[in-house]
């Protein structure tokens, strides 16, 4: 009977390195929300002249909430997606604005003004609506999915600062 040694015996070090990256990948990866899953028309909310009847996928933060007596909609300035389908916020840049509608009533102090939403649904029309003084054409999508994003923590980070350490003989200044 003889011993054949397995691929992790006779490589020990490309074994180690072949599931380190296995682990990283699958780490690394975006995962994008179940509800949120799907195949959706990939065009913005700005872009959407005669969209209706597509599906979209579109995020943004929350501008206004108005509850109905069957449905709530939510005023939403589109912004663009990261790989999580989350709003990318910090940008100036927007997509312009949508209305996303469903049924049921969402509480507007959960559902704050500035939030972050991911919706997805279909293009059920247009409204032009008051923004200030300006009429403002936006797409409306009778929405299947309200993905209200929790919120991040930001976290200032200080770092104690040693005069006498020098992490070199010669010091930071020998460039």
């Amino acid at each position: 009977m003889s011993y054949s040694p397995s691929f992790r015996h006779r490589h020990p070090a490309l074994a180690k390195c072949a599931t380190l990256t296995l682990a990283l990948a699958v780490v690394g990866c975006a995962s994008v929300p179940k509800p949120l899953q799907g195949q959706f028309a990939g065009i913005a909310p700005n872009a959407a002249q005669d969209a209706t009847g597509q599906a979209v996928r579109w995020g943004g933060t929350i501008a206004a909430v108005e509850s109905g007596a069957t449905e709530t909609c939510f005023q939403l300035v589109g912004r663009p997606l990261n790989d999580e389908t989350r709003p990318m916020l910090g940008r100036d840049r927007t997509q312009g604005r949508f209305l996303a509608c469903r049924a049921g009533f969402y509480e507007p102090q959960v559902f704050k003004i500035g939030r972050s939403v991911t919706v997805t649904g279909h293009v059920a029309g247009y409204e032009t609506r008051r923004v200030g003084e300006y009429d403002y054409r936006q797409p409306k999508v009778a929405a299947d999915v309200i993905y209200l994003w929790p919120k991040t923590e930001r976290r200032r980070v200080m770092y104690a600062y040693d005069p006498f350490y020098a992490p070199y003989p010669w010091g930071p200044w020998w460039w």
